[in-house]
């Protein structure tokens, strides 16, 4: 079954190709992060009108891409939250458009679920078995930060999440306080690299009993430091802020997972390309680690369409978008 995924929910246009839930037959995206770079942060009406302009040619991209026509696709998936509204509408339009002129199944798919499913895509055709069932999945994305448990497909409940800021969002906002650019998570992780280990020590917030987390206040923390006397380097700040994050996101997932008898972990979501992260999660976890490659950690289609095939929601044309769809909202 070959599932066309449209994923549209906040800046990346994307459009992508796959085989039975596993195979990757192209994966498509036109980022618009340059765009948004000048203003420190995604501006919702200038994506919504980007996602207009790029969504047919990077449709008709992916097609190429996989070389499959409109005959070969059995449905097709669109994100319809959580995200950003007037972006999540051009994409959900444009699959309802094709769905009803082609006169294929169209599919629902939420987009936190949508980034687990990333680590069933099997990318480089080795045919690795899929993970095994139950699963702890973080989800650390641009705008959310959640925890789940995972007894199979559609059977999902949310143990912890942020009680404030998202741990990308405090990326990008402690980028902006030290002037390494947009987006914030790739500056802080760059910067950090020129320390091997920062001796600023930032605070954790451990919201002990819960599998919550908590990161304004190490948002506020840096923005003491900066504008204290005689701050360090920037990049001392940002090595120090990027170990706190992890500390706490390892911490807590692999406690979690050892809590729930969880099989293995599941790691996803933009923030789920920082390098730091993975290792310490793979070195603190009691099982094996699931995360799939950068590419497909950041938002992508690819793992929209493998989330439809396991899910199979199928959607009618009253479907509308929902912005705050929470992880196990359906």
């Amino acid at each position: 079954m070959k599932i066309l995924g449209i994923e549209t929910s906040c800046d990346e246009t994307a459009a992508a190709i796959v085989e039975d839930g596993r195979r990757l037959r192209s994966n498509v995206i036109a980022s618009q992060a340059a765009l948004h770079g000048r203003y420190g942060g995604v501006v919702p009406e200038v994506a919504a009108r980007q996602h207009l302009e790029a969504m047919l040619p990077v449709v008709e991209a992916a097609l190429a891409e996989a070389g499959c026509g409109w005959s070969d696709i059995d449905a097709i998936a669109v994100t319809s939250g959580p995200g950003l509204g007037g972006a999540l509408l051009v994409g959900v339009s444009v699959a309802k458009a094709l769905a009803y002129a082609k006169e294929i199944p169209f599919i629902q798919v939420n987009h936190l679920e949508a980034h687990l499913y990333a680590n069933w895509i099997d990318e480089d055709g080795e045919d690795r078995p899929p993970p095994p069932f139950p699963l702890v999945g973080l989800i650390v994305s641009g705008g959310h930060t959640d925890l789940v448990l995972m007894q199979d497909h559609g059977h999902l409940r949310r143990l912890g999440r942020t009680r404030d800021d998202a741990a990308g969002e405090a990326f990008d906002k402690v980028a902006r306080l030290l002037g390494l650019g947009f987006p914030g998570g790739p500056a802080i992780e760059q910067a950090a690299r020129a320390v091997a280990k920062p001796e600023l020590r930032l605070p954790r917030a451990w919201m002990r009993g819960t599998d919550d987390v908590s990161f304004s206040g190490l948002k506020t923390a840096v923005l003491h430091v900066v504008r204290g006397e005689s701050p360090p380097p920037a990049a001392e700040i940002a090595a120090s802020f990027q170990e706190a994050v992890v500390d706490v996101l390892a911490k807590k997932t692999a406690a979690a997972a050892e809590r729930e008898g969880a099989s293995a972990v599941l790691l996803s979501g933009g923030v789920a390309a920082n390098g730091p992260l993975r290792q310490t999660l793979a070195a603190r976890s009691p099982l094996p680690l699931h995360v799939a490659s950068p590419l497909l950690c950041t938002d992508n289609a690819a793992m929209v369409a493998a989330c439809a095939f396991y899910r199979q929601r199928s959607a009618g044309w009253d479907l509308d978008v929902t912005p705050n769809l929470p992880v196990a909202g359906g």
